[in-house]
C-alpha cells in the first residue's frame, strides 16, 4: 500500500507537468527573422525564458533564435533556428511491483520486446485514467504483474483497478439487479451497449463498467480498499463517462488490434 508521501510526490509531479504546458502555451510567438538583411554578418539573438508553475519548481529556459547572413551576396542566407526542447512531461508513476504467487506467471516472464509492448500500452492507460477518472479516486499506478491491472492511491487508501481488453468469442453478460447488484446503461460511440454496476462486496461496493468491442470483452473495474473499509470511489455514471471518452476508446481500439491478453475460452458444460 502506497503511503501519504508516495501519492503527494507523484500529484507534485502532475501538477508541475500542468503548469509547464500552460507555460509553453502562452509564450508569444517567435518574432519575424525573413525582414531587410545586410551582408555584413549581422546576427540577433533572441532568447526567451519563462518560470514554469508559478515558483512551484524551476525556471525553464525554452530556446535560443539565431540568424546568419551570407558575406558579400546582399542576399539572406538561410535560416537557422535553434529551439531548446521544453521540459518533457513528468515520466508515469513507477510501476507498483507485485510478488506472484507460486506457479503464477508476471510480466517479468514475459519475451523483452513484448514486456516493453505491454509496459508502454500501460503507461498511455495510466495518463488516460489519470485525467478522466474522478479525482477522489486519486493517483493510478501500473502493476508489473499483469498487463490489465493497476492501483489507484488517495490518502493512503488503495483501490486495485482492472482495465482488460480481452478477446473472447463471447459477448459479456448484461447487468442484471440481483444480490444488491445496481445497474446502468448507455451507448457508446458506434452504438455499443455498455453495462455499469456497484457490487456489494461486504459492507463495502466495487464498480464496474464493461461492453463488447470488435473481438474483445472490455471491462474497467474499480475495486474497494476492503481493509480500510472504503468503497471503490466512483459511481457507474462516472465510469460510463469514462468509456465513453475518445481516449480511452483509442486506448481499447489500439488493444483490440493487437490483443495483450490470452482469449477468453468457455469450457462446455462448465
Amino acid at each position: 500500500m502506497g503511503t501519504n508521501e508516495d501519492t503527494a510526490d507523484a500529484r507534485t509531479a502532475l501538477l508541475v507537468r500542468d503548469a509547464m504546458d500552460r507555460a509553453t502555451a502562452e509564450l508569444p510567438a517567435l518574432m519575424d527573422l525573413a525582414g531587410p538583411a545586410r551582408a555584413q554578418g549581422r546576427r540577433r539573438k533572441a532568447r526567451v525564458r519563462v518560470a514554469v508553475g508559478a515558483g512551484v519548481l524551476a525556471v525553464a529556459t525554452l530556446g535560443a533564435v539565431t540568424a546568419s547572413m551570407l558575406p558579400g551576396s546582399g542576399r539572406q542566407a538561410p535560416v537557422e533556428v535553434v529551439v531548446a526542447a521544453p521540459p518533457s512531461s513528468s515520466a508515469p508513476p513507477q510501476p507498483l511491483h507485485i510478488e506472484p504467487t507460486p506457479g503464477e506467471s508476471s510480466m517479468a516472464d514475459l519475451p523483452a520486446a513484448e514486456r516493453a509492448r505491454q509496459e508502454n500500452f500501460q503507461d498511455q492507460a495510466v495518463g488516460v485514467l489519470q485525467s478522466l477518472l474522478p479525482p477522489a479516486v486519486g493517483t493510478v499506478q501500473r502493476t508489473d504483474l499483469r498487463v490489465n491491472f493497476y492501483r489507484a492511491t488517495k490518502d493512503g487508501t488503495a483501490f486495485p483497478l482492472i482495465f482488460s481488453v480481452r478477446p473472447s468469442g463471447e459477448k459479456p453478460q448484461p447487468c442484471q439487479e440481483i444480490r444488491g447488484r445496481v445497474c446502468a446503461k448507455a451507448t457508446l460511440p458506434g452504438g455499443i451497449e455498455a453495462h455499469a454496476s456497484t457490487i456489494p462486496t461486504g459492507t463495502v461496493t466495487e464498480t464496474e463498467v464493461s461492453f463488447r468491442y470488435g473481438t474483445c470483452n472490455v471491462r474497467l473495474s474499480v475495486f474497494p480498499d476492503e481493509a480500510a473499509n472504503a468503497s471503490a470511489p466512483v459511481t457507474p455514471a462516472q465510469l460510463l463517462d469514462v468509456v465513453k471518452a475518445p481516449a480511452f476508446l483509442d486506448l481499447v481500439k489500439a488493444a483490440e488490434a493487437q490483443p495483450m491478453e490470452q482469449e477468453q475460452r468457455s469450457i462446455p458444460g462448465g
